[in-house]
């Protein structure tokens, strides 16, 4: 067992060494989202689903005092709609067709997979930076198509080949990710109440 930790706690001290620059962009960048009132769309499939769950969560229902909820919307929440779209348009435009319907100019689209290659997070990212999205994508092992993606403007890589050590990292960022963006929010309020 005392492995597995040390294991965890190896990947993740490599994984934010090095991705320290980009996660602080991320946050600056879901930040700015939220100060020009847009908002973010996460994504995932299977075990990255519940990540991308857990993030509109966590955005929609903060645990703190004096956090503001912020919109933040699972595109693969609805089952009646991940079904229609995958019946009638194919599984890789599931994620798309809802872009399509809800998504503005300004808003963020968050993506987690752990290979990088989930072709309907690759397609929705193509579409996000159509309608002129930012776009956040969360990877692991070599990052994947994610990581070479014109289409993705920041690419999170946990570089392990252990799909629960990238999730670990995944979940771990994310609730930094949120305390970021919260603190960068506040440090608006501030600014305004200094004036």
């Amino acid at each position: 067992m005392q492995q597995k930790v040390q294991e965890s706690v190896q990947v993740k001290l490599a994984y934010f060494k090095s991705q320290e620059s980009k996660l602080l962009m991320a946050a600056k960048c879901i930040a700015d989202v939220y100060r020009h009132d847009s908002k973010m769309f996460s994504m995932g499939n299977g075990g990255s689903s519940c990540d991308a769950s857990h993030l509109a969560v966590e955005f929609l229902h903060p645990i703190t005092a004096g956090r503001p909820a912020l919109p933040a919307i699972n595109l693969g929440a609805d089952s009646t709609m991940i079904t229609a779209a995958s019946n009638d348009l194919g599984f890789n435009n599931a994620f798309v067709r809802q872009l399509i319907a809800q998504a503005r100019s300004g808003d963020v689209l968050v993506g987690f997979s752990t290979s990088g290659c989930s072709e309907n997070l690759m397609q929705a990212f193509a579409k996000a930076k159509e309608l002129k999205m930012h776009t956040i994508g969360f990877a692991g092992m070599d990052g994947g198509d994610m990581a070479k993606s014109p289409d993705v403007d920041i690419c999170l890589v946990v570089e392990s080949m252990s799909i629960h050590r990238i999730q670990e990292s995944h979940l771990t960022t994310y609730h930094i990710l949120w305390d970021l963006v919260h603190s960068l929010l506040a440090d608006d309020r501030k600014k305004q109440v200094g004036k």
